[in-house]
């Protein structure tokens, strides 16, 4: 539900590479559902990777926006592709903003949407550090319950006894007592 949430916002802002990871978590997830519900250890394990890959493309979402580094959101467009100037839908859209659009303003030109945002009671940037933190954290345990239930899907894999196949006192032929002759047998009718 909240990689959902994200994806929604995402396209809202037209953020294509956070849309590109989220399907993508989108079908991870999927696949460990299905991994889960069909008793299959590879899916899960499949999962528990991308989840690995999950929190470091978060981590570099929050170093993004709080602007960690050399990176800019001024002037990195790493979001976009470098397609537009969009940016997050939650700095024109925040709890508590007052959007103001900027007429007269010199780069007018290059950027169709000049705006000034004030009064938010929370800046987009931490917004959007709060939603990785949460992916993060759901991340972590979705992680941890992935590895445990491989770990004990492998075991019944190992443990699985075949009708008297792995019995304790092990396997004997049975033993033929005598030689019959089979023969044919007819009935009337």
């Amino acid at each position: 539900v909240a990689a959902l949430e994200r994806q929604v916002f995402d396209f809202l802002g037209y953020q294509w590479a956070p849309i590109l990871a989220n399907f993508l978590h989108i079908m991870a997830v999927i696949l460990g559902i299905f991994g889960t519900v069909q008793y299959r250890s590879r899916y899960l394990i499949m999962y528990a990777g991308w989840l690995v890959l999950w929190v470091g493309w978060n981590a570099f979402i929050i170093c993004f926006y709080l602007e960690v580094g050399h990176l800019s959101q001024d002037r990195d467009f790493i979001m976009t592709f470098n397609t537009s100037l969009h940016r997050s839908w939650w700095m024109e859209n925040g709890p508590g903003c007052l959007v103001t659009p900027v007429l007269n303003s010199r780069l007018a030109l290059e950027d169709h949407h000049v705006i000034t945002v004030t009064g938010c009671l929370l800046d987009y940037p931490y917004i959007e550090v709060l939603s990785s933190a949460l992916q993060i954290f759901l991340a972590l345990f979705g992680f941890v319950y992935a590895c445990y239930v491989s770990k004990v899907f492998l075991e019944e894999e190992d443990s699985f006894d075949f009708i008297g196949g792995f019995d304790s006192y092990g396997y004997q032929a049975p033993q033929k007592t005598s030689h019959l002759q089979l023969q044919p047998l007819y009935t009337s009718g």
